[in-house]
């Protein structure tokens, strides 16, 4: 019977901790994580956001064009 005990007992020892330390070790993480992060200076943000920009419209516009080619090779078709 006592070895029963101790073994519950046990059991119960190794039970996660308390949902008010997990957080606070989830929130110690996410602040370890966010200080790893390397931020890009201006430039080098100004001008990826040009290049998506760009490409963007690029892509756009081969869409488009794509588009009315096959609706004339439809409309020739029908």
């Amino acid at each position: 019977m006592a070895e029963a005990e101790a073994n519950v007992n046990a059991a119960k020892a190794k039970e996660p901790k308390a949902p008010k330390t997990a957080k606070k070790s989830w929130f110690k993480g996410l602040k370890a994580e966010f200080a790893k992060i390397i931020w890009p200076d201006k430039e080098t943000l100004f001008k990826e956001s040009a290049v998506v920009v760009i490409v963007s419209v690029v892509l756009g516009v081969l869409i488009a064009l794509a588009d009315m080619v096959i609706r004339a090779g439809i409309g020739v078709i029908i």
